[in-house]
């Protein structure tokens, strides 16, 4: 006989059939989705997606129109924010200004009941500054706290109380990119040392890929789909992922045909493609050609590959970015790693060269 469930075998949340409606909007559509025990999830896509609505359903500040929002396999849509075991770190940090870091930190504790000895609440502050790296930072006004520092004040006062859920609404939209990249990499390693599961919102799609265990992508009010940020990358379900996903090349033809293995389309120039489809395309459909830049070389010999000219060109250290012109297929980003262009030297704009990439290194897309 199948024993019972333990807590542990539970995910940490769930939506189920979940929508939101604000009047005639559809903030949230239908969503389905489980978040694990323990992991970095985040919830990606552009502005009015979805995102955040999905964010406040699960934290208790709107509650679904239709469907479900479990927590350790209870139903809670009408259970309070504060009483559910979730804390929310907000993208304005939401701080007390009067209060010192101490005081801010310590809010959430001060708050239960029975009262806990004001010993143990200034023991626990002293442990989470520690964690947070902010120690002897407790007697600081907020106003003379830097945002990261900020950042972590805020964080330090969402995980003193030891959530099972941990939410963060665009918590770096606010941070330089060096601070903004420091930062990912402390959360990342701030998780996995308190084993919290954190569910972020953003719609930098570096954020999402560089600290995520899976990422939900969203477009208009839907989940698209849900996977790590390598298959996302690798296998995006269709055009829309994959754009958001890095950076990709988009060339748009009909199915010539499809096997086993691998599926050709043609431009309407007659350029082929040719390349992997994770969907079930057949000869005469539309379809697009999805080429990351990386796949992409530049070389200077004649005969191989497509001419094309060199009309921009970024250089970003360990590698430069060109923006090349072909005649029938337009526009293109081809990414040139610096040991690659110590062999073929730098192509200056202007230049004449040729682009190459492997036969099958496309991934075949249907329209939608």
């Amino acid at each position: 006989m199948k024993s019972n469930p333990t807590e542990a075998d539970l995910p940490i949340a769930e939506l189920r059939k979940a929508s939101k409606h604000f009047g005639g909007v559809v903030a949230a559509d239908d969503l389905d989705l489980t978040i694990r025990r323990g992991e970095f999830l985040s919830f990606l896509g552009p502005s009015g997606c979805g995102k955040t609505t999905a964010l406040r359903m699960l934290a208790g500040f709107e509650t679904p129109s239709h469907g479900d929002v479990l927590l350790d396999g209870k139903r809670v849509n009408d259970l309070p924010p504060h009483r559910r075991p979730v804390n929310m770190v907000f993208q304005h940090y939401a701080l007390f200004p009067h209060l010192t870091v101490a005081d801010n930190i310590a809010y959430g504790l001060r708050q239960l009941r029975p009262k806990l000895p004001a010993a143990d609440i200034a023991k626990a502050v002293d442990h989470t500054l520690e964690t947070v790296r902010l120690p002897g930072f407790g007697k600081r006004r907020i106003w003379e706290m830097s945002g990261g520092q900020q950042q972590r004040v805020a964080l330090a006062r969402a995980i003193i109380n030891q959530p099972k859920l941990l939410l963060l609404d665009e918590p770096m939209a606010a941070l330089d990119k060096k601070l903004r990249r420091d930062m990912q990499i402390e959360l990342q390693s701030l998780q996995r040392s308190l084993g919290i599961t954190f569910v972020l919102v953003t719609h930098d799609q570096e954020e999402a890929l560089s600290m995520s265990d899976r990422i939900c992508i969203m477009r208009s009010g839907r989940i698209v789909q849900v996977g790590s940020p390598r298959d996302l990358y690798d296998r995006p379900k269709n055009r829309y992922v994959a754009d958001f996903v890095g950076k990709s090349n988009f060339f748009s033809g009909t199915v010539d045909s499809v096997s086993s293995t691998t599926c050709r389309i043609s431009t309407a120039t007659g350029q082929m493609f040719s390349g992997i489809s994770t969907q079930s395309l057949t000869a005469g459909q539309a379809a697009t050609a999805s080429l990351r830049p990386e796949q992409i070389s530049l070389t200077r010999q004649s005969g191989h590959g497509v001419k094309v000219r060199i009309v921009a060109l970024i250089f970003l250290g360990e590698h430069t970015e060109y923006l090349v012109r072909h005649d029938t297929l337009g526009d293109f980003l081809v990414l040139v790693p610096r040991q690659s262009e110590a062999s073929e030297g730098r192509f200056d704009l202007g230049a004449d060269a040729y682009a190459t990439w492997a036969d099958g290194a496309a991934l075949i897309l249907a329209d939608d």
